[in-house]
Formats: C-alpha cells, structure tokens, sequence
C-alpha cells in the first residue's frame, strides 16, 4: 500500500507543477486552488507511504516521478523542448528510480 500512496502522491506532484504553471502566479484562481489542493494530498499521501518506506527512497521517488512526469507533460501539453540531451537526462532519472526502487527493502 505504501508503494501505491507514493506512486499516487508522486503523479499528484505532476499535477500540481502543472496546474502551478497554470495558475501564471498564483494570480488565476482555479488553478491555483488545484495547486494548493493537489499539493496537500500529494504530501500526505507521501507522509503516509514515509511511515513504512525509507526516508530516502521514499523522497527520491517522490521526486523522481515529479520531475520525470512534469518533464513529459511540458513537452506534451506546453509544447516545451525534447531535445536529445533533455532526454538522456530523463532516462538517467528514471533508471536512478528504478535502482532505487531495486534496493529498497519494503
């Protein structure tokens, strides 16, 4: 169940970092309830899979999916760079949090 939450509040950190964008500072209402909202589940739903999971897989993979995901959808929704390098710097993210995820002990 652990792994669920952090996999959930971890898509949820995309949504927030997309919907932060949106929200052109904080000065568009709707998104930026959809932030704030997403941003505390998010946290909760990681503070919740930190009671069983190690403080550092827990926090990288958090992160990871954060970064990777909110990677794609700016390329994807907000018509953002994919150039070759940007990529590679994706893959190398995503192998880290497949290792990390391979090391941990839950």
């Amino acid at each position: 169940m652990a792994w669920f939450c952090l996999i959930i509040a971890g898509l949820l950190e995309v949504v927030w970092a997309y919907a932060m964008k949106l929200s052109d500072g904080f000065s568009r209402p709707i998104p930026s309830a959809i932030t704030i909202a997403t941003m505390i589940a998010s946290f909760g739903l990681l503070s919740y899979a930190m009671r069983s999971l190690p403080l550092g897989t827990a926090y990288t993979i958090w992160t990871g999916i954060g970064a990777v995901g909110a990677f794609a959808l700016g390329i994807v929704a907000l018509g953002e760079q994919a150039s070759l390098m940007r990529i590679g710097a994706a893959v190398l993210i995503v192998t880290g949090l497949v290792l990390m995820k391979l090391s941990s002990p839950a």
